[in-house]
């Protein structure tokens, strides 16, 4: 990056572009909070990025089969000093995963480290894959 004396005119035009850009193309698409997925045996493990961000401000919250994951990120900006590049989003950033009815919401469990959040959401019992027993000698008493 070249640090350069930038007509006033057409920094301040720039920054208004990038944030309609932000606005425009980072909410809702999950570019601001990617996230990974990964189906096992007994559950679902989400992952999420969330460097920089205070695990205070961090909020997981499920509601009619919808998981939502909010976090906010503020920078407050010592009094003499000024930002000339800002690429880093500021604000709240939200992402929402709609749940499968085999999952169990109620035993869903989190945790925040080294700038990743980790969601598990346990497998319900009749949704895990199971052996069926075969039967066998008298086939009349399952029915077609």
């Amino acid at each position: 990056m070249l640090l350069t004396s930038v007509d006033p005119f057409i920094q301040e035009f720039e920054r208004q572009f990038d944030q309609l850009a932000r606005r425009t193309f980072g909410t809702g698409t999950g570019a601001l909070m990617p996230m990974d997925g990964l189906r096992r045996d007994d559950d679902v493990l989400l992952t999420f990025d969330l460097p920089g961000i205070d695990p205070e401000s961090i909020e997981v919250t499920v509601d009619r089969g919808v998981l939502s994951v909010s976090a906010r990120r503020e920078e407050e900006i010592p009094e003499g000093e000024r930002v000339f590049v800002r690429e880093r989003p500021m604000g709240t950033f939200t992402r929402r995963v709609y749940l499968s009815e085999y999952l169990d919401s109620d035993k869903i469990d989190a945790g925040y480290a080294n700038g990743v959040l980790k969601v598990r959401i346990p497998v319900l019992e009749r949704a895990k894959p199971r052996k069926v027993e075969i039967q066998q000698g008298d086939v009349r008493a399952i029915r077609a």
